[in-house]
């Protein structure tokens, strides 16, 4: 957990950013992984798997939104998260 904290942490535009889109990615990405072990651990568990859906689509507007607006920043962030697009 504390990976992603560095994570989100190193993407942050400035020192109180909470935010930002870079720093929300980041985030989702730590919850989507513990979410996906959860999975693993709880094939029945659908509530849990709506859930993951929807933090991983909230994810992908995020990342599309950069992607369109940002570029460079889109690009740190994906090498910094390792997402593959």
């Amino acid at each position: 957990m504390s990976e992603s904290k560095d994570t989100a942490t190193e993407l942050k535009l400035h020192g109180t950013d909470t935010g930002s889109a870079d720093v929300q990615i980041a985030r989702l990405t730590e919850r989507i992984t513990q979410l996906t072990d959860h999975m693993g651990r709880n094939k029945k568990d659908l509530s849990s798997r709506r859930g993951l859906l929807r933090l991983v689509a909230r994810r992908r507007k995020l990342l599309d939104y950069l992607a369109r607006t940002q570029q460079d920043r889109y690009a740190k962030v994906i090498e910094s998260l390792g997402l593959r697009r």
